[in-house]
C-alpha cells in the first residue's frame, strides 16, 4: 500500500480553504487507490484544529524553525526529504505559493506537476483532469509510474463534504541547516487593507453589467445584508469602478465555490464561469434568455433583476419576521 501526502497550507495555524477543499480531493483519490492518507504541516509543533477531526490516517507535523514562515527552497527541501519511493502522489491547493514551490519541487524530482487540475478519473488508468484555453477545453492527462504532484484549482472539490475521523499526530524532524537561505521572507502583502477572501464566503451575491449603473447596487446589498451573503463582481462592474478587485470573480479575479452563487446581471462568459462554476448552488437571475449564465444555473429566472431583486428581498424579510 502507498501513501498519499496532502500538503496544509496554513497561515498563523489557520489552515487555508484551497488546502482543505484539496484534501477532501486527496481522500477520494486515496480510496479509490486504496492508499493511506497523511497530511503534511509545517511550521507548527501542534496539529490545527480544522484537521484533527478529518479522516487522515496521520497528521505529520514538521515543526523546524526555518518552516515558520514561508520559504520555497526550505520548503522543497523539506518536502523533498519526507517523499519516500512509496509515495504515489503529492496533494496541494492551487495556491500562490503552491505555484512557487511546487514547480521547484518537481524540478528536483525529475517528475511532473500537473497545476489547477480539477480532479481525476480512474476507469483502469488514472488520468487527471486540467482545464486549458481559459476553461474552453478539458484536458485528461496520464503519467508514468512514479511520484506525481497534483495542485487541485480552488473549488474542485468541496470542503465541507470531508470525511471525519481521529487522525494520529506524529512529529518529523527536518534538518535544514545546510540549505543556503538565500531567499528570505519580507513584509506580508496586503494588497487591499480591506481585502475580502471570498473564496470562504458560503454565500456569494455577484453583479454583473446588467445592474446598469451604480446607484442600483444598494438593491442588490440590502438582499446580501438579509442573505449574509458577500458581494462579489464580474470584471466590467470593477473595470467601471463600482466595487474593487478584490471582489471581481473569475479568471483574472477570485476562484469561488460557496454554496449558493446568486449571479445577477451577468452573462456568464467563461473567463466567469472559470472563477465560479463549482459553486454549489447557481441561481441566475439575467433578461437574456439565452444567457450562457443558465447553461450552467441550477435554477434561472429571465427577468429584469431592477423588478426581481426587490421583491426577493421583501419576500425574504417577511420570511424572516414570520
Amino acid at each position: 500500500m502507498g501513501k498519499l501526502l496532502s500538503f496544509i497550507q496554513h497561515q498563523d495555524g489557520q489552515v487555508a480553504g484551497t488546502s482543505l477543499e484539496a484534501l477532501k480531493g486527496a481522500q477520494e483519490l486515496a480510496a479509490t487507490l486504496n492508499h493511506s492518507l497523511a497530511a503534511v504541516v509545517f511550521g507548527l509543533d501542534t496539529a490545527p484544529a480544522e484537521l484533527t477531526g478529518v479522516r487522515l490516517d496521520e497528521i505529520l507535523l514538521v515543526p523546524a524553525p526555518e518552516l515558520a514562515t514561508y520559504s520555497s527552497e526550505y520548503y522543497v527541501a523539506a518536502m523533498d526529504a519526507i517523499l519516500t519511493a512509496e509515495t504515489p502522489v503529492l496533494v496541494a491547493g492551487h495556491t500562490y505559493q503552491a505555484r512557487d514551490w511546487l514547480p521547484r519541487l518537481a524540478s528536483r524530482k525529475g517528475r511532473p506537476l500537473i497545476s489547477d487540475c480539477v480532479g481525476y478519473h480512474q476507469d483502469g488508468e488514472l488520468r487527471w483532469v486540467r482545464q486549458i484555453f481559459q476553461g474552453k477545453i478539458s484536458a485528461e492527462m496520464k503519467t508514468t509510474p512514479g511520484l506525481v504532484i497534483i495542485a487541485f484549482q480552488a473549488g474542485a472539490f468541496r470542503a465541507d463534504d470531508l470525511g471525519s475521523g481521529s487522525p494520529t499526530v506524529r512529529t518529523i524532524e527536518v534538518d535544514l541547516s545546510d540549505i543556503p537561505a538565500r531567499v528570505r521572507p519580507g513584509e506580508r502583502f496586503q494588497d487591499t487593507r480591506d481585502s475580502v477572501d471570498l473564496g470562504r464566503a458560503e454565500r456569494i451575491i455577484s453583479i454583473g453589467r446588467g445592474i446598469g449603473k451604480e446607484e442600483n447596487l444598494k438593491l442588490v446589498q440590502e438582499l446580501a445584508d438579509i442573505l449574509n451573503a458577500e458581494l462579489g463582481s464580474s470584471r466590467p462592474v470593477v473595470d467601471y469602478g463600482w466595487l474593487p478587485h478584490d471582489r471581481q470573480i473569475g479568471s483574472s479575479g477570485q476562484t469561488v465555490s460557496p454554496k449558493l452563487y446568486l449571479a445577477v446581471g451577468i452573462s456568464g462568459a467563461i473567463q466567469h464561469q472559470v472563477g465560479m462554476k463549482n459553486s454549489g448552488c447557481i441561481v441566475a437571475i439575467n433578461k437574456d434568455p439565452n444567457a450562457p449564465i443558465f447553461e450552467i444555473a441550477d435554477y434561472g429566472i429571465v427577468a429584469d433583476l431592477l423588478e426581481i431583486i426587490p421583491r426577493l428581498t421583501t419576500a425574504l424579510k417577511e420570511h424572516q419576521g414570520s
